[in-house]
């Protein structure tokens, strides 16, 4: 008969769980404290592994800090991007609204995820810039088809537009409001009426401004 396994030290995980581990706790700590701020003692605590094991699998605190941005950046470009996409029934003011929705959505799902790109701006890392840029690509192609059902050929100016939507989006969501915050649907229906009215103000009265984009 096989023996049975005695008490004693429980089995190691798996190295790509202890990495999913050590990247989620390193987000967390990286928004927190900054790159410089953070020490691998706080990621391994955080993660419930041990230093050594966090330096087995990302070298130094450097290599760990860039492993952390470059996941953080694609688990906000595919989670945006997927949603920002679809939904080719939808009409302009609805679509806007969708995908202003969804980017205060991700921000309260995965509150380090901003704040750690944000950080690595500050070291020298364009990451938040390099994810506005993607970004904007998918949502410029979504966001023209639609605009096209009003006559209205946007040009350049619907990467600047998509780029400001970010933007403002990033701005309100990390406001410190005086007093409790104002409700999120109000916030994201604000966003949606000033840019898409603005646009169709723009068409209809200083057309030239969207010429000038073209």
């Amino acid at each position: 008969m096989p023996r049975k396994r005695g008490p004693g030290r429980p089995r190691k995980a798996p190295a790509e769980e202890q990495r999913v581990l050590v990247l989620s706790a390193a987000r967390q700590v990286f928004a927190t404290h900054g790159v410089q701020g953070a020490t691998i003692e706080q990621i391994a605590r955080q993660a419930g592994l041990t230093r050594q094991t966090v330096y087995e699998l990302f070298g130094d605190k450097g290599e760990l800090f860039e492993r952390t941005v470059a996941d953080t950046e694609e688990l906000a470009f595919a989670t945006i991007a997927e949603r920002g996409s679809g939904d080719a029934d939808l009409d302009l003011k609805s679509w806007a609204y969708k995908n202003y929705a969804s980017m205060f959505a991700f921000v309260a799902e995965h509150p380090d995820a901003l704040p750690v790109l944000q950080e690595a701006e500050r070291a020298g890392n364009p990451a938040m810039t390099r994810l506005r840029s993607r970004l904007a690509e998918v949502y410029t192609a979504a966001s023209r088809e639609r605009w096209a059902a009003f006559g209205i050929e946007p040009g350049r100016a619907d990467t600047a537009l998509v780029t400001m939507y970010f933007a403002m989006t990033e701005a309100l969501v990390n406001l410190s409001w005086p007093g409790a915050a104002p409700d999120r649907d109000a916030l994201i229906t604000l966003l949606t009426e000033f840019t898409v009215g603005g646009v169709m103000r723009l068409y209809s009265h200083a057309p030239e401004v969207l010429d000038r984009m073209r």
